[in-house]
């Protein structure tokens, strides 16, 4: 076979990069907008594609790494806003995301089970690993396995559906399951959840929430991506209803759909809302306290990018207001440097970005001097 001209060669590249969605195509690092008074610099790099992140007992910031299998440790114990170093907590597991502390220990969120590691204040390396729940739904077009415990002690397991849009054969999908911390008395907690990458409770009201991830397909601007308050029992729509309950093209069950639960908040279509935090720290102007800062990890099937940036949802009296831009500039043109994955409040008050396409963790401070 004759091999092309490099002009010719060179040409093609050009055109496919042109004509790439921006999240295929990598620009230079560029600078992140953020409101007046607030700063950002890199915690830690080199850590391949962080997910999910938790602080523990003792305010060290972990972090998953599913690509790698890996959980490290960023530990800053001279408080300079930079990891000292990059600990390997564990490693070998089967693509890694969740993470959250509870009761003395770390429970790992795999994409088919739930694993934890008895912690002790300090660790930075982890033993063996416990198996609390051995059969999760694995794999599947949406693979992440996402961990939170609520006010009540109950361990929350967001598994995301299989594929764009289908009927499940597993009935687990789709949806957040509830088990005690030991793995028993698994049940799902509710059904119809596309895809709920980030789960979290409301500090003060206690309520879970979740971001989820509309399906593909139907144009730029439909459906939404929404943001759950989700209640015991409830069904929220997938696949049969999309939104604030418009019944789906794919199906015909408009009866069905009046029954559904509503979104909470409804966003752009194709943001890809991962993680989600409320802000409990005191760095931060109080008229921030309280408020949701969620990662938007950016579109690849959109004729225009959106996303890449972090949004605020300011909260008043636990409900929400209007979403605002945050932290913006990962999106340049149609190409960006960065996609933010999963947000979290650090011990010392500063709110700390995952990116998993820098190989990153930012730390957004603030100072009014």
């Amino acid at each position: 076979m004759r091999m092309p001209r490099k002009s010719s060669l060179a040409a093609l590249v050009a055109l496919l990069a042109a004509c790439a969605p921006a999240s295929w195509v990598p620009a230079q690092e560029g600078t992140v907008h953020l409101p007046p008074g607030f700063r950002i610099n890199t915690f830690a790099s080199g850590l391949g594609a962080p997910r999910f992140m938790a602080v523990s007992p003792s305010g060290d910031l972990f972090v998953s790494i599913p690509s790698r299998g890996q959980v490290v440790a960023l530990p800053d114990r001279d408080g300079d806003g930079k990891a000292d170093r990059v600990v390997v907590y564990t490693d070998g597991l089967n693509r890694p995301h969740g993470l959250a502390f509870f009761r003395g220990f770390l429970y790992v969120a795999e994409t088919g089970a739930v694993v934890r590691f008895p912690y002790r204040p300090g660790d930075l390396t982890g033993g063996k690993p416990e198996v609390v729940v051995p059969d999760l739904p694995p794999g599947g077009g949406h693979w992440t396995r996402t961990i939170a415990f609520g006010p009540d002690g109950k361990m929350y397991v967001s598994v995301g559906s299989s594929c764009n849009v289908c009927e499940e054969r597993d009935p687990r999908r789709a949806g957040i399951l509830q088990f005690n911390p030991d793995g028993t008395g698994g049940r799902i907690f509710a059904r119809g959840i596309r895809n709920a990458v980030g789960i979290t409770f409301h500090p003060r009201t206690g309520e879970l929430w979740a971001t989820n991830n509309g399906r593909d397909w139907l144009g730029d601007d439909f459906p939404p991506d929404t943001f759950l308050v989700v209640k015991d029992g409830a069904h929220y729509g997938w696949p049969h209803c999309n939104g604030s309950r418009v019944p789906d093209p794919d199906f015909s069950r408009p009866d069905f759909c009046k029954t559904t639960a509503l979104p909470t908040v409804e966003i752009q279509a194709h943001s890809a809302t991962l993680g989600l935090t409320f802000y409990t720290g005191n760095m931060f102007p109080a008229e921030y306290h309280g408020d949701l800062f969620v990662g938007l990890h950016g579109s690849w099937n959109r004729s225009v990018p959106t996303g890449y940036k972090v949004i605020r949802i300011p909260m008043q009296g636990g409900r929400p207001g209007a979403p605002q831009d945050f932290a913006t500039g990962w999106l340049q043109g149609d190409r960006a440097w960065g996609r933010p994955v999963d947000v979290i409040t650090g011990k010392d008050g500063a709110l700390y970005v995952s990116d998993d396409r820098a190989g990153l963790i930012h730390r957004i401070s603030y100072s009014n001097r």
